[in-house]
């Protein structure tokens, strides 16, 4: 297995470094005390084409491949967790599904606008009642004559309040449980659609999440996501793309955690000297970048897999749940690190640790993930 970044990806790695440190990092407390959505970050994005990086350049990205996009989440997410939920779910949520199963129409029409960062979007699947159910949808779509009428609710929608439409999974036949699914887009301003308060959260303030409402919403076939009935095959391999993402976010969280923790155990001086001469220190040091060094090669080959076309599923699971519990440690040390200097506000490990709490739920929590990988070893044996 060859290690070796290609040179197209080490100058997308210089690239999004420079932009991390000097646009998103500098402003990530703001975002954080503030909840303000941060689209001078997204406009630094979109001028430097990364809000399309993975997609072709016919409809507007740039062509990279999927370990690039790993590259480009960590360092986002490393600057600021806020923007990079937003940057993960932008690509693998809201572009995939219509880069993968959409109409060439909806491609032209939706697909340049996100990656051009013109448009921001949501993917509606989890409802008040389902959660990790994810069959267990209650939303309903009616077909009449060439429109669908959608009745139901979406929570924790990212980007749902800000985005210019949202794909809704809906129930478009009961009798055929999750073969009875079906994907369409709402726009925001159709009849009956109602955007809901944006939800108060631990961390990752700056990234909207909303509750959606729809009453008697009709929208045209047109707007319909590929076939009637594989909305289901086709959220949960979008799914599998976006547990990636995930990871990489949580990568790029506890990669801070760690540089800060280096940082501060170089200048904290106790007992007559710098904290990091004291092997308790080093221990965790070394145990915090072990880790994460495990958790980029996973996610590596998992990019690597699904940029051949093969099975990645597994492979996307391992190292999102692998990924997200490293960084779950990465960033507890690093409080521990700092001592009650990690408790305050001032620094920015506190806000490290409660945005990656997220990373353990959001895209299958870390029980579902462990599910994911029995299913597919006990598969596989």
């Amino acid at each position: 297995m060859n290690f070796e970044l290609s040179d197209e990806n080490r100058l997308i790695r210089e690239t999004i470094r420079d932009i991390a440190q000097n646009v998103i990092a500098p402003n990530a407390k703001h975002v954080d005390e503030t909840g303000e959505f941060p689209y001078e970050n997204f406009k630094a994005l979109a001028d430097a084409g990364f809000m399309g990086l993975v997609y072709p350049e016919e409809y507007g990205g740039a062509g990279a491949d999927t370990v690039a996009y790993v590259i480009a989440t960590e360092a986002i997410s490393a600057a600021c967790g806020s923007t990079g939920l937003t940057y993960a779910a932008h690509i693998s949520l809201a572009c995939a599904p219509l880069y993968y199963y959409g109409t060439e129409a909806q491609k032209q029409s939706y697909l340049t606008r996100l990656t051009s960062g013109e448009s921001f979007a949501g993917f509606g699947l989890t409802e008040p009642q389902t959660g990790s159910d994810a069959a267990g949808l209650r939303t309903r779509a009616v077909r009449d004559g060439e429109d669908w009428i959608i009745n139901g609710q979406k929570m924790w929608i990212t980007s749902g309040g800000i985005g210019d439409w949202v794909i809704v999974a809906a129930v478009s036949d009961p009798d055929k449980g999750s073969k009875g699914i079906t994907n369409l887009i709402v726009e925001r301003g159709d009849a009956g659609y109602v955007i809901g308060k944006n939800e108060p959260k631990m961390g990752l303030k700056g990234s909207v999440t909303s509750s959606l409402f729809f009453e008697e919403v009709r929208v045209p076939d047109s707007r319909r996501v590929g076939d009637v009935g594989q909305g289901f095959i086709q959220f949960m391999k979008t799914l599998d793309g976006g547990r990636i993402s995930i990871g990489a976010m949580a990568l790029g969280l506890g990669q801070a955690a760690l540089d800060h923790s280096i940082a501060y155990a170089k200048e904290r001086v106790a007992f007559g000297q710098e904290i990091a001469n004291f092997q308790a220190i080093q221990n965790k040091l070394a145990d915090m970048a072990m880790e994460l060094e495990a958790a980029r090669l996973m996610l590596y080959q998992a990019a690597a897999l699904k940029d051949a076309g093969k099975p990645f599923g597994k492979q996307a699971a391992m190292a999102k749940l692998f990924a997200s519990e490293a960084a779950e440690r990465a960033t507890f040390q690093a409080i521990q690190i700092h001592g009650g200097m990690g408790y305050s506000r001032e620094y920015p490990v506190e806000r490290l640790y409660r945005d990656n709490r997220l990373t353990e739920i959001g895209e299958g929590t870390s029980e579902i993930m462990r599910l994911v990988i029995a299913r597919q070893v006990l598969r596989e044996s």
